[in-house]
């Protein structure tokens, strides 16, 4: 693994807290739409960073397409009495899964997933435009 990979995925998992941490943050200070749309929201993002984590070097529309196709497969998903039934038994579970199904955060998957891409094509903008060093001559 090169270091810029491990930096890379250093910096999914600190992401993936800090979308969570701000997610219960906004969970626990407020109550109806903000809260219940930025959790979908950063749903998204969370699972962008974890699509990071597992490929460093995707592209940032593929990372976000990936990301959206999970989080509407779990919304969808609870369409079914499954995820409601395994939500019943485990905190956990119930944050992974869900337990309703909302039309609404499936439109706010892609709204959490659109400002990662943004920051991803810039930091890779960015690494191209640097100059390569070139070696030292004898």
């Amino acid at each position: 693994m090169s270091i810029t990979a491990g930096w890379t995925r250093l910096l999914m998992v600190v992401s993936a807290a800090a979308f969570a941490g701000a997610a219960y943050a906004i969970r626990a200070a407020m109550d109806g739409p903000v809260e219940q749309y930025s959790g979908a929201a950063f749903s998204a993002a969370i699972v962008y960073t974890i699509v990071i984590f597992i490929r460093p070097l995707i592209s940032p529309l593929r990372a976000a397409s990936a990301a959206v196709a999970y989080c509407w497969f779990i919304e969808f998903a609870q369409l079914t009495p499954i995820p409601a039934a395994l939500s019943e038994r485990a905190w956990l579970v119930r944050q992974l899964l869900g337990a309703q199904f909302d039309l609404v955060d499936v439109a706010w998957y892609p709204v959490g997933a659109v400002p990662l891409v943004a920051a991803h094509w810039f930091l890779r903008a960015g690494r191209r435009s640097r100059p390569t060093p070139t070696p030292a001559g004898p």
